[in-house]
Parts: C-alpha cells; structure tokens; sequence
C-alpha cells in the first residue's frame, strides 16, 4: 500500500472509531443543510454552531424557505455568529438556486463555485459529502493537518503554499467513501491535530507525519506575518425619545455589521447632536456617556463610547427608513451586532426590566477573538 493510500485507509478506520458521526447536518446529508452547515462553520467552532444549525433549519428548512425569507429575518437567525456577510451570501446564493438551477444547489463544482459566498473548500466539502464526490477540500483545521504531514513550510495563506497544500490534499484523497474521509480530516484537525498541544500519540497518520517524526510540530503552520492592528473608534449613540423608545438605524450593506440594525454610530471626534440633526433632523440633548466597549474585528479593533440622548421634542420616524423607533419592553428585535444587543440586555437588567422580545440570553453567544471582518 501506498504512503498516500495509506494514509486514507488509517484514517478512515480512526473515524469509525472516533470520529464524529452524529452531528444534525449528517442526518440527513443533503446538499442544503450540508451547506448552510459549512458557511456556519467557517470561522466557528462546531460547538457553537450546533444550536445555531438547528434553529436556522427549523426556521429556513429548505433552500426555497431561505430564498423567500425577509432579509431582516435571515440576519436575525444569524445574530451572534458574527461574519454578517455569510449570511447575506447564503440568502443570495439560495434565491440564485431557486431562480436559475430548478430550486437546488448545483451539482457541479464549476456552477457551485458561481454561487456568492461560495469558495473552493465550501464548494467541496458540500458535493464530497452530500453527493460522495471526489473533491479535496482545504478548511483551517486540513491546512493544519497537511502542513505538519508533509511539513509544508510558510503560511498557508501565502498563494505559493496553499498551491503546494491543495497539491498534497488531492494526493491523499481516496477512491471511496469521499463523504466519510472529508468529515474524518476536518475531525482529525479539530480533535487532535490542534493548534497547541497536538494529541500525536493518538494520531492514526503519526507515522507518514514529516513534522511529527522531526520533532517541529510546534513550527507548523507557519504564523501570520504580524502587523499592527490598527485601534478604530467610534460613539455609540442611545438616542431616547419622549416615550422612552431607543432610535435603531439599519447599517448599510457594506461595511461593519452590514444590513444589521444597530444603535447609531458616530466618528469619535463628532459632536453628537450635530449628528443627529443632520442625519435625522432630530435635536437631542446629550447625557452620560457610559463605560467603553472594545470589539474584536478580525482586521481591526473598535472601541465603542456609548453616550445617551434625550430627543427634546417629538420625533416622526416610525415610518421613515433606514431607521425605526423600538420599545425595548414591548417590540421583538430585529437582528442586532452581538455587542449592541448585550449593551441593551445589560441595561434592560439594570432597570430590573425582562430582556428585550427576541434578545437572545448572552450566554447563548459563541466566544470568539474575531466576531467579523471589515467587509461584513
């Protein structure tokens, strides 16, 4: 037996032994729920995604449902996962399927990869495993794998060595059970094979493992060339009118939390009143200013000074777009920035009121470092 063939077989039997069989977008495979899975699980730990996964489903069960669904409602769901922009390309790609491709994703990797949202390792992962094609596929957690196993110098987001990691994952793809061997490789990454503290005496492949058998797992993959993260910062406004409702605008589609509603935002340097009027023709008088948020992009970071304001007259923008008057104790909430919807939750606790309609509990939220990028 070949190293290579060698390599898929060993790893194949670890996954009928270990490896994660029970997961709800393995049951059924479909090519939707296949795929809603893996836009979830880029940037997002499998953990985190499950309860996400589930409700999507039951709320969008089908590619149909998703295309037909308000965009409001979609980011909703997505509230809290952060990346808004997997979100937007999800719907986008659903209402392409439904109007050009009979109502169901492609089957084919050159008219999947037209789809937004849509790259080279999701396109794969979702014909590998809901159509059992043989495709490699190239995640986080593979480019890990890989690059210890033949001892990939560099980056992996270096173009020079991602040519030379998808080289070596095509090598090692098998002639069978395709769907099998791309879940066992992304498992293998995310069990084992991790970023500290690899579990190597357990590992089915140690043995064809260039960087195990040199000693220099540690060394690979090679890091991310460090540059300074720039600080960005910004007001973020509680404007409050006579009834007691919070003004909520919706963010433009590019840009941070694209097409999400969020309270307004302002340069830091900016007189905030100044602001309101020219933006909403509203006078408003400012208040206290309360503790700054720091926020992790994946680019950037943000610090956020929240400032109340109180509208000193009545204000007609029930109607008018792109911002809306809410009742925090009476209206659901459409999708928020998971750090605005914590502020509101942390201040609806502190008046001793019930959390806001449609404000999930913070500890529902997956943690991460980067919540999104500049682009969603």
């Amino acid at each position: 037996m070949s190293a290579h063939a060698s390599f898929s077989a060993r790893l194949l039997a670890w996954y009928d032994r270990h490896g994660r069989r029970d997961l709800p977008w393995q049951h059924a495979r479909t090519p939707y729920r296949v795929w809603v899975a893996e836009i979830m699980l880029q940037q997002t730990q499998v953990a985190a995604v499950v309860p996400y996964f589930q409700r999507f489903l039951r709320r969008f069960p089908d590619l149909a449902a998703l295309a037909a669904a308000p965009a409001d409602d979609v980011l909703q769901a997505w509230a809290g996962l952060g990346y808004y922009a997997r979100a937007r390309n999800l719907q986008r790609a659903a209402q392409i399927a439904v109007a050009e491709h009979g109502g169901a994703l492609p089957a084919e990797l050159p008219a999947l990869l037209e789809l937004p949202g849509i790259g080279r390792s999701t396109a794969a992962a979702v014909l590998a495993q809901a159509h059992g094609q043989r495709h490699a596929i190239l995640d986080g957690n593979v480019k890990r794998v890989l690059a210890r196993y033949g001892a990939v110098d560099g980056w992996p987001g270096a173009p020079a060595v991602a040519r030379a990691l998808w080289s070596l994952s095509e090598s090692l793809l098998p002639q069978e059970r395709l769907a099998d061997y791309t879940q066992a490789i992304m498992d293998l990454g995310a069990t084992l094979c991790t970023a500290r503290k690899p579990q190597c005496a357990r590992c089915p492949v140690q043995d064809g493992c260039a960087a195990h058998r040199a000693g220099r797992t540690a060394d690979f993959p090679a890091a991310r060339p460090r540059r300074q993260r720039p600080l960005r910062q910004a007001q973020l406004l509680l404007v409050q009118d006579a009834a007691g409702r919070l003004l909520l605008e919706r963010r433009p589609p590019a840009g941070i939390w694209g097409g999400l509603w969020c309270l307004p935002l302002a340069q830091a340097d900016e007189d905030a009143a100044a602001f309101l009027r020219g933006a909403y023709g509203l006078h408003a008088q400012a208040g206290e200013a309360l503790p700054t948020i720091a926020h992790a992009f994946t680019h950037f970071d943000l610090h956020l000074r929240p400032l109340r304001l109180h509208v000193r007259e009545p204000a007609g923008l029930a109607e008018q777009a792109p911002a809306r008057w809410i009742d925090l104790a009476a209206d659901a909430l459409p999708g928020l920035p998971a750090p605005v919807a914590r502020l509101l939750q942390q201040l609806a606790g502190k008046a001793g009121a019930a959390p806001p309609q449609g404000m999930a509990p913070a500890t529902t939220r997956p943690r991460r470092k980067a919540v999104s990028s500049p682009s969603t």
